[in-house]
């Protein structure tokens, strides 16, 4: 009896003791459903059972048992383990945590937060950085069509990234696409570009097409897309994506491209010559900051022909038809930049105007003093133009340009400015080729001309609870420009037509000397430009303010006229009305007030219910050149289907261009499946019937 009972008050003052050592951040229930002791190593294990807690600082362990060994400082944590540090949880079957060390070891495990989580065999680390052995990481919460990788070990560092090799890629429970290596931002999507699109065109044939990019390396994405046409062939390519940041220092672009063996009816290209059969696409584009003060930007499209991204890409060719290639890098001063500009033609199908490259400099306006300011800029270039298929003549130059002006404002009340301006502009060509009188020559031209506004305003106390309107502010800013440049067309024959003006440009070009760009077609200039700007705005809780209606209106009056030029210009209107957030109407135009014709009307209105369904009606009109209405419409019927519709018509052909109908079905959260059957007409080469199904990931 009284060695049971000296063992008992052995045990009590071991446990005691045990207790007192704990430093204050560990939390141990003040009593535990029983106490054991080891007699082989001397050590006494605290048994708790139900409910049991063990909090030690940020970390919090509970389970259906613990056992803690004082004098080891180890949980064996058993039954509905979890383990909890900050936003951090993981969730296991059998847990064994070292209070020391901070680390653990664990047994059939479930450890992530939104959106990416990892199940395992086994695990062990810490909450910083796990290690989890025949691991399976999902995009978002389980399921069949949910991206999945796997792996035999995958190192998970929450909140920063994943890390694994040998793995593999797929859906739900399939992974059939192997990675050497994954590597995964978990600020970042798990796939940056993935698509799936199928259908029949009468151009293509029955196709399908694929484009999957996926992470190799931080930052880094590498994948390729994939497209089969049975009227054309198989296309495909490698593509890249890859994204950085270091100290201020960061850097994004992207790398796609494709070629095919095309054994379809390629009938000819933008020149009138037969596509050749071996066809083919790149593009690149890359945008990067290497120093505070040092940016460096540029892109590629080399076309082998000039329909091959039409025939097989035409998303990306109708919103932007003419291919650049060119790169810059500018540096920024204090008030002044310096750029190294360069753009190429790998196409020989284009018109492009080579700068071979072109060094510039440009000072921004900055005190002299006695309210005088400056401004300049300076550059040195290298011209060429090839004109494709040797239609017209080859022209070259190489030039050196200045320009200096000086301004001084005043401002003879706050709401009146005055900005007299004088200024030179001195260019030489040299090396030239293509002019009338090849060789050189130096050019000396001068401006002089004057920019006033008068800012005006008023305030109504007008309100409407329905259109969110508080108040309303009109600005009202009349505006009056003067420029006299006297023999700017002097010495054109001296000078090959590299830089000169677009012929469809129906906006009015800068007036000033220095603002112009197409220095080898300028023109005397002896204008005076009216404008009138106005804005009507009311109070927004989250903005301070924002506009209801724009409308700026501007015209040319020439005392001197270019041969079939008139007194006034046409006058061009910009309007956007936009008094409620599901309303909004926009207004390009510009008319000849001679004659009420009218040259050129671009609009488009839009009205929308949230996410319920929305209506846009567009319309571009250019006199003699084109005629076009366009319609589209699309209602959200429940959380899953949307249906959209749209038409292009062309009033001068009298012809219905395009119709479209289609079906859009979010798949879980995760992907849209869009089903479009689109009808064309007269478009020579996408002319007949489409049906299209596009998949894309969403919300990744």
């Amino acid at each position: 009896m009284f060695c049971r009972f000296a063992t008992f008050l052995f045990v009590l003052l071991a446990v005691s003791l045990g207790l007192a050592a704990q430093p204050a951040a560990t939390e141990l229930p003040a009593s535990a459903d029983r106490t054991e002791f080891d007699y082989a190593t001397g050590e006494i294990v605290l048994v708790l059972r139900g409910h049991a807690r063990l909090a030690d600082g940020l970390a919090l362990l509970t389970a259906d048992e613990i056992r803690y060994n004082s004098a080891t400082e180890t949980a064996t944590a058993t039954g509905h383990v979890i383990l909890t540090r900050g936003p951090q949880r993981l969730l296991a079957d059998k847990l064994i945590y070292e209070r020391r060390a901070a680390t653990f070891s664990a047994e059939s495990i479930r450890v992530g937060s939104y959106p990416f989580y990892v199940t395992g065999v086994s695990a062990t680390g810490s909450l910083k950085e796990i290690s989890v052995t025949t691991a399976t990481v999902t995009y978002r919460e389980p399921g069949r069509w949910q991206p999945t990788v796997q792996s035999s070990r995958i190192l998970y560092a929450p909140g920063k990234n994943l890390r694994s090799e040998n793995s593999s890629f797929g859906l739900g429970s399939a992974q059939p696409f192997p990675l050497p290596r994954f590597q995964q931002n978990l600020n970042e999507p798990l796939v940056s570009y993935l698509t799936f699109t199928g259908g029949y065109r009468k151009f293509l044939g029955a196709y399908a097409e694929g484009g999957l990019r996926i992470p190799l390396a931080p930052g880094v994405k590498v994948g390729g897309d994939v497209g089969l046409y049975t009227a054309r062939g198989l296309m495909a390519g490698p593509s890249v994506s890859y994204i950085g940041e270091d100290d201020g220092r960061d850097l994004h672009g992207y790398f796609r491209s494709g070629f095919i063996r095309d054994h379809g009816d390629k009938l000819t290209d933008i020149l009138g010559r037969p596509v050749p059969q071996d066809r083919g696409y790149v593009e690149w584009q890359h945008s990067q900051r290497l120093t505070e003060d040092l940016t460096l930007a540029g892109q590629i499209n080399w076309w082998r022909d000039s329909e091959v991204v039409r025939d097989f890409r035409p998303r990306s060719f109708f919103p932007v038809q003419t291919p650049d290639t060119f790169i810059e890098s500018v540096y920024t001063g204090h008030n002044y930049f310096v750029s190294l500009f360069t753009r190429l033609r790998p196409n020989s199908f284009d018109y492009v105007q080579e700068r071979l490259p072109e060094v510039r400099f440009d000072l921004m306006p900055s005190a002299l003093g006695l309210g005088i300011y400056q401004r300049a800029n300076a550059s040195a270039v290298a011209l060429r133009e090839r004109p494709p298929a040797g239609v017209g003549p080859r022209l070259e130059s190489d030039g050196v340009d200045a320009y200096y002006a000086l301004t001084r404002p005043f401002t003879p009340r706050e709401w009146l400015s005055v900005t007299p301006t004088a200024g030179a502009r001195v260019t030489h060509y040299s090396n030239t080729t293509g002019a009338t009188v090849p060789g050189g020559y130096t050019r000396v031209l001068g401006e002089i001309g004057f920019d006033a506004a008068l800012r005006a305003s008023a305030t109504y106390d007008y309100k409407n609870p329905r259109w969110k309107i508080d108040g309303l502010r009109h600005l009202v800013t009349p505006k009056v420009s003067y420029r006299y440049i006297p023999q700017g067309d002097i010495g054109r024959r001296f000078i090959p037509a590299i830089d000169r003006r677009e012929p469809l440009t129906s906006y009015l070009r800068p007036l000033g000397l220095g603002d112009q760009r197409s220095i080898d077609d300028l023109h005397a200039t002896d204008t005076l430009r009216l404008g009138l700007d106005n804005t009507i705005q009311t109070r927004d809780s989250t903005y301070g303010s924002r506009d209801l209606l724009v409308f700026n209106t501007a015209v040319d009056f020439r005392f001197h006229r270019e041969p079939g030029e008139r007194d006034f210009s046409a006058v061009h209107t910009e309007i956007a009305f936009m008094p409620a957030p599901w309303f909004q109407l926009d207004v390009y135009e510009s008319f000849t007030p001679q004659t009420g014709t009218l040259q050129e009307l671009n609009s488009g209105i839009t009205i929308r219910d949230g996410d319920a369904w929305s209506l846009r009606f567009a319309t571009n009109f250019l006199r003699r050149e084109s005629e076009d209405y366009r319609i589209e419409g699309r209602r959200h019927l429940n959380e899953s289907y949307d249906v959209l519709a749209r038409f292009q018509y062309d009033a001068r052909a009298r012809r219905l261009n395009e119709q479209a109908y289609g079906l859009v079905h979010n798949l879980n959260n995760t992907w849209l499946i869009e089903y479009v059957v689109s009808i064309y007409s007269g478009r020579r080469r996408e002319n007949g019937f489409g049906f299209n199904v596009q998949v894309e990931a969403h919300n990744f």
